[in-house]
């Protein structure tokens, strides 16, 4: 049987052919103002590092702008309330490569973010993203090396936007139903019932 596995750039490359002249030189070094306007309109971002134990992509969402663009070639992103992993956090220290995915609802081009990150816990910088009276954890300050915006294809394929179906919830598994089965001990219906009244409680 004739083995498939693309071993080497000079195939992968033979397989999709050359690039297109727009998707190199919409590639930039800096926050241009149209990429900018895509960073202060996005109300929600992947955050993606690597560590000593792997690789870690989490979700960071607030209002729209809630990743600040100080200059144009840094982002502060305040790091808030969660559940106390700071697999990211954890990462940055060992590894400062960092990128971003910004994605706005409605709109299929998403932007991505390249770059090298440090974590700051100073009360003037917390005190710049205080929300109903509460500062972030600590900031993560991204010193960017490359930004460029990427083409709605993806988007447009999964029909992201689109109006959801009514019966979404009920056809996954609710995290009770989940940590129920992972743990064998946990009340799955109890953690259920008293998850949305925990997350309201504790937004920021």
């Amino acid at each position: 049987m004739n083995d498939s596995t693309i071993r080497s750039t000079v195939q992968l490359e033979a397989l999709f052919g050359a690039v297109g002249d727009a998707s190199i030189r919409k590639e930039v070094s800096f926050v241009h103002p149209h990429y900018r306007a895509l960073i202060e309109a996005s109300p929600f971002a992947v955050l993606a590092t690597a560590g000593p134990d792997g690789l870690d992509a989490s979700p960071r969402g607030d209002a729209p702008g809630f990743v600040q663009v100080d200059g144009d070639r840094t982002l502060l992103l305040p790091e808030r309330r969660g559940n106390n992993r700071i697999d990211s956090l954890r990462n940055i220290l060992h590894d400062p490569r960092v990128a971003l995915l910004f994605l706005i609802p409605g709109v299929g081009e998403t932007l991505r973010v390249n770059g090298r990150a440090e974590i700051t816990a100073d009360p003037a910088m917390l005190s710049r993203f205080e929300v109903q009276g509460q500062a972030p954890k600590c900031v993560i300050v991204i010193s960017v090396d490359t930004v460029f915006f990427q083409c709605a294809r993806a988007i447009q394929r999964s029909g992201l936007w689109k109006t959801p179906a009514a019966d979404a919830r009920s056809m996954v598994p609710s995290p009770g139903t989940i940590l129920q089965a992972l743990t064998g001990d946990l009340d799955g219906e109890k953690y259920d019932r008293e998850l949305p009244t925990r997350q309201q409680n504790t937004l920021y």
